[in-house]
């Protein structure tokens, strides 16, 4: 039985190494594999995203309504972004709060220089 075991063994390493050769040289003339599987794939994880969020914040919405009826809906604070978040509290910035950070970053230099 052993010696049975150890030919299917020795059979199965041959023809593995001769179509690993015979496909080694096929190789260069194969065809490149196709994206539209993979551009498939990602476009419709996109769109189910897209998708997801717009459901989620309706839902968010709809629930607000319900315990503040006739109220303007405070933006709904994303989940999966722990970041800085500028609306604290269902407060939305001002007009002074809206200029871009740059542009206010060069505003305190410029009253650096001014004053020293």
């Amino acid at each position: 039985m052993a010696s049975y075991l150890w030919r299917k063994y020795a059979d199965y390493v041959y023809t593995k190494w001769e179509r690993t050769l015979l496909w080694d040289m096929l190789e260069p003339y194969r065809r490149p594999k196709s994206f539209t599987p993979l551009v498939t794939i990602y476009i419709a994880a996109f769109y189910t995203g897209v998708i997801g969020s717009a459901i989620t914040e309706q839902r968010y919405k709809e629930k607000y309504w319900e315990d503040h009826p006739g109220e303007a809906v405070p933006l709904m604070k994303p989940k999966f972004y722990g970041g800085p978040w500028k609306v604290l509290k269902g407060i939305e910035p001002t007009a002074s709060d809206a200029a871009p950070i740059h542009l206010k970053a060069i505003n305190k230099i410029q009253t650096r220089c001014q004053h020293s």
